[in-house]
């Protein structure tokens, strides 16, 4: 199984414990979290990340920001909402970290005759079980997806969808993950993903640890592999999925689902239901993070273009859903999805 990205440590007066993604592939460190402006900052600056991922640190974070809170009713209700709110701040665009936030503020008002300090322990509780579903759901979903692994097949990955973006097998690379434990041999080439090499730095990490045959390609590199034969498919994540089946994931994802059209390559998405947004009737509605110029200005701390130069980055993009060849979750699959194959899923 692929590396624990994040768990709790210790009872009330515990901590939450991430990989800090930002140090990968050179150095492999935990972080202890534990105060909500920890939380708050691992998750906006990518110590910890990937949708599922994201929404379980979340979790945690509310039960971190109100600990120590007094328990008088009023007091703990209010500071309830701001921790909430704050930590909506963090990232707007994978919906998991709204999912989780929701759920534990409709779990606190279903409680509200309830000791605060009773509430405490539920909430905390209530990530426990997150980081629980979400191990089981990556599972099943690297097993739904094995109606399209083959053995011996070569397959393509955009960022990096694996353990290190989930608190388990990972949603993508969990096709992988499961085909290697049913005695599939398969190959992976991991696009390096401008401008933070998400796929250079954790997805080759991750699949080499696993003893995966993995191989690294810039972005621009694609193309020409999908010219070759060499990929009977693409599987990549989501951060949000629209209800007409439209999924935003990480930058250079449409484009990928333009290639794979092009060379009748099947495209994949794999996404727990906690990934789908009803209330967005398209992926025109999805609210795309807009992420700091220096992320493409400079490399490694140095400079890489010229100063001042206007910079344009989007972390994510949006892959109309009829590029996608299925929608792939915990629940079954949706081939050619529409709102109709989406909504059968829940």
């Amino acid at each position: 199984m692929p590396v624990e990205t994040l768990r709790w440590h210790g009872s009330l007066d515990g901590s939450l414990r991430i990989i800090d993604q930002r140090l990968l592939p050179g150095e492999l460190k935990f972080r202890e979290l534990r105060n909500v402006e920890a939380v708050f900052e691992a998750i906006q600056t990518l110590a910890v990340r990937g949708a599922p991922a994201i929404g379980i640190a979340a979790a945690y974070g509310v039960f971190i920001g109100v600990r120590d809170c007094p328990d008088d009713s009023s007091t703990f209700r209010s500071e309830l909402k701001r921790v909430c709110k704050y930590l909506a701040g963090s990232r707007p665009t994978a919906v998991n970290l709204f999912y989780a936030l929701d759920r534990v503020q409709a779990l606190a008002d279903d409680m509200a005759q309830t000791p605060a300090g009773e509430i405490k322990e539920a909430i905390l509780e209530e990530a426990h079980k997150m980081l629980r579903e979400d191990l089981d759901a990556s599972r099943r979903m690297g097993e739904n997806c094995q109606q399209f692994v083959k053995d011996g097949a070569t397959y393509m990955t955009n960022c990096n969808a694996g353990g290190l973006a989930t608190g388990g097998y990972g949603t993508a690379l969990a096709a992988f993950y499961i085909a290697k434990e049913q005695g599939k041999k398969v190959s992976v080439f991991a696009c390096e993903t401008r401008p933070l090499l998400q796929g250079a730095r954790l997805t080759t990490w991750e699949l080499m640890r696993e003893g995966i045959d993995v191989t690294l390609i810039c972005d621009n590199m694609a193309a020409t592999v999908l010219r070759q034969g060499k990929i009977s498919g693409i599987f990549v994540g989501a951060d949000r999925i629209a209800a007409n089946g439209d999924a935003a994931n990480k930058i250079g994802t449409y484009p990928l689902a333009l290639l794979a059209r092009e060379h009748g390559v099947p495209f994949y998405i794999v996404a727990p239901l906690s990934t789908f947004d009803f209330s967005l009737k398209s992926g025109d509605d999805i609210p795309i993070e807009q992420r700091a110029p220096q992320e493409v200005t400079h490399f490694a701390g140095r400079a890489s273009a010229p100063e001042d130069v206007g910079v344009f980055n989007p972390a994510f993009d949006v892959t109309p859903a009829q590029l996608i060849t299925a929608i792939i979750c915990e629940t079954g699959v949706a081939q050619n999805p529409d709102m109709a194959g989406l909504q059968a899923l829940l």
